[in-house]
């Protein structure tokens, strides 16, 4: 099950870039795994590490800078998420500790894929990013998902609001996917079963 996303304080790191796709999140040669688990090392392995396949860090990469351990909020550019629809790129940002992106806009299905796996995408306008990318990269954010806004403290008296839907809000702020969510309802759906039996007994004699 994806974990809770109520509130969260953490550092980020800013990756101003256009069109990251899902395939610089996680590459194809680093999904070896059907899991959730286990994915975090191959993030961003293209520009993180000095060769395919190796793990040498690129020391001018972001995230192998001095300070930026334990990252878990990271500021990107426009369309981040776009590409391929694999799912991978949502558990490789989880696995390495990412909770929150903050991004101009995002891919459709990656947009989604963050909504049921316990990662929450924060859309700012564009020219919010830009300065949170410059005054706020390596600070630290506060994200509160019920009033929907954040805070950092490297731009004291900013406030940040961003929009997310009643559905998805639920599933993160209880650590839902959408089955879990289907499941929490099944006292319910079995005394709607129990009266439509009674009601249409036709409808579940055996074949």
């Amino acid at each position: 099950m994806p974990m809770a996303f109520q509130s969260h304080r953490g550092l980020a790191a800013a990756l101003l870039v256009d069109n990251v796709d899902t395939d610089q999140i996680i590459p194809s040669r680093e999904m070896k795994t059907v899991s959730r688990d286990g994915l975090g090392e191959g993030l961003f392995a293209g520009w993180r590490y000095t060769e395919p396949g190796g793990r040498e860090p690129a020391p001018d990469f972001v995230l192998n800078r001095a300070g930026q351990a334990g990252t878990s909020v990271l500021i990107s550019g426009t369309n981040f998420g776009c590409g391929s629809s694999r799912e991978h790129a949502v558990w490789a940002l989880m696995d390495y500790g990412i909770r929150a992106v903050i991004a101009k806009s995002f891919g459709e299905i990656f947009h989604g894929n963050c909504l049921r796996n316990g990662v929450l995408p924060i859309a700012l306008p564009a020219d919010e990013v830009d300065m949170l990318a410059r005054e706020a990269g390596g600070a630290v954010f506060s994200i509160d998902l019920a009033s929907q806004s954040l805070t950092t403290e490297a731009v004291p008296g900013w406030t940040g609001t961003f929009e997310i839907a009643p559905y998805p809000k639920r599933l993160l702020l209880e650590g839902l996917d959408p089955i879990g969510l289907t499941l929490k309802e099944a006292p319910q759906i079995e005394d709607f079963l129990d009266a439509d039996r009674k009601a249409r007994p036709w409808v579940y004699a055996a074949g």
